[in-house]
């Protein structure tokens, strides 16, 4: 199955609001840290409502510790990023895609983008605008890959 990983995250609705879509979507959900806030912030809990319990949640201290995780389960590593070469509609996904996105200020770091198999972007038709939301741009990534799994139905 898909999974969302969240690098580094900041901003605890974001974080709140892409719980949801996994849950509501039966998606893993990884948050690396440092996070930029604490589980239980309040605005993340608000965000999520009271899907929770529905989230299959696991959160790593470090890079490091995702990393290792990563190697006993398999799968490629996506990263999401404007930075990206392929778009996002022109890519083939797999099962067991990992999506990463990095945090609202910086995206994911050159190390990571070093050592994922591909790296995706959405397209934006005004070029002053420099990037998407990240709950705006989880929601599109997964659900494209889920529409090409046939998991839609």
């Amino acid at each position: 199955m898909l999974k969302v990983v969240l690098i580094h995250p900041q901003i605890p609705p974001n974080t709140g609001n892409i719980a949801r879509t996994c849950a509501a979507t039966g998606t893993e959900l990884h948050l690396v840290g440092p996070l930029g806030f604490e589980i239980s912030d309040r605005y993340l809990k608000r965000a999520g409502l009271d899907y929770w319990p529905y989230v299959k949640l696991n959160y790593h201290e470090s890079l490091e510790a995702f990393k290792n995780l990563h190697q006993e389960r398999g799968g490629r590593w996506l990263g999401f990023t404007v930075r990206g070469n392929y778009n996002y509609v022109d890519f083939q996904f797999q099962a067991d895609d990992w999506l990463l996105f990095g945090s609202e200020t910086t995206g994911l770091s050159p190390d990571v983008l070093s050592i994922t198999a591909a790296n995706l972007y959405i397209p934006m038709a005004q070029p002053g605008v420099r990037s998407l939301n990240l709950s705006v741009s989880v929601a599109i990534g997964l659900f494209e890959a889920r529409r090409q799994l046939g998991y839609l139905q």
